[in-house]
């Protein structure tokens, strides 16, 4: 087995398309894994993953030969840096609203003189085959740190985020982005003023250097944002293909 980090993904032309896992059940992350997707993200914010589920998680996607990203709970900036030890190629962290947060972020995920991370990635390491000194020196380079911006905040402080030595990316929350635009009145992602402003976070990430990712929830919104140019897209949800494919056989099989 190769193993194949979500930075060599994101180093090819074309936009890597992530799987998006609630549920903790390691063989549907496998399934995934083995689907054809470019990567596989574990959502423990929304979802039901816990610890455990992770870990277990990403060795079961790593194994199918594809990276593994962690949406981290909101400010639990110590399960990024756990994430990272049991073998995750990326962690993206929602509300990340300041320059602080952003810090935080970093400081949990990179190693010095970049930040603080501590050391322990014991299985990231057998995952991936290598030694420690291998894994010490290209940590971080090949773990990227993802900061969700999907507020009004984050918006006003998205040019000082970007300039956070050591954050490597930035991940879109369509739904939230669009709850704050409307100050509340409804969740649209494709509003017009709500697709602006994503295309607006899109240019001064590209323009600082970073990587962007956004959440499709299906193939037409993934087309759409595959042109409009964004590194990273999260295609619906687990609970979504089951439905759908399930749905799709029953149609088949019933039709004369």
């Amino acid at each position: 087995m190769t193993f194949v980090s979500l930075a060599a993904r994101l180093a090819d032309a074309t936009p890597a398309l992530s799987a998006w896992i609630s549920m903790p059940d390691p063989l549907i992350a496998e399934s995934a894994a083995r689907a054809g997707f470019d990567a596989v993200t574990l959502d423990m914010q929304h979802g039901l993953h816990d610890p455990v589920s992770v870990m277990r998680g990403v060795a079961a996607v790593t194994l199918a030969g594809q990276p593994t990203i962690v949406r981290v709970p909101v400010g639990d900036f110590a399960m990024a840096s756990r994430a990272l030890d049991m073998g995750a190629s990326a962690v993206i962290a929602p509300m990340i609203n300041s320059v602080a947060d952003a810090e935080a972020l970093v400081a949990a995920t990179k190693y010095p003189p970049v930040g603080q991370r501590s050391w322990g990635p014991t299985r990231a390491i057998q995952l991936q085959g290598i030694d420690p000194a291998a894994y010490l020196a290209n940590a971080n380079q090949t773990t990227l740190a993802f900061a969700m911006i999907e507020t009004l905040a984050a918006m006003a402080a998205l040019d000082a985020i970007l300039e956070v030595p050591g954050l490597d990316a930035v991940f879109i929350g369509p739904s939230d982005l669009s709850i704050a635009l409307s100050n509340g009145a409804n969740v649209d992602p494709m509003r017009i003023d709500n697709q602006d402003a994503a295309s607006a976070i899109r240019a001064r990430a590209h323009a600082a250097g970073k990587r962007v990712g956004i959440f499709a929830l299906n193939g037409a919104q993934a087309r759409l944002y595959r042109a409009l140019g964004y590194d990273f897209i999260a295609l619906g949800v687990d609970a979504a293909y089951f439905a759908l494919g399930a749905a799709a056989m029953l149609a088949d099989a019933r039709r004369d």
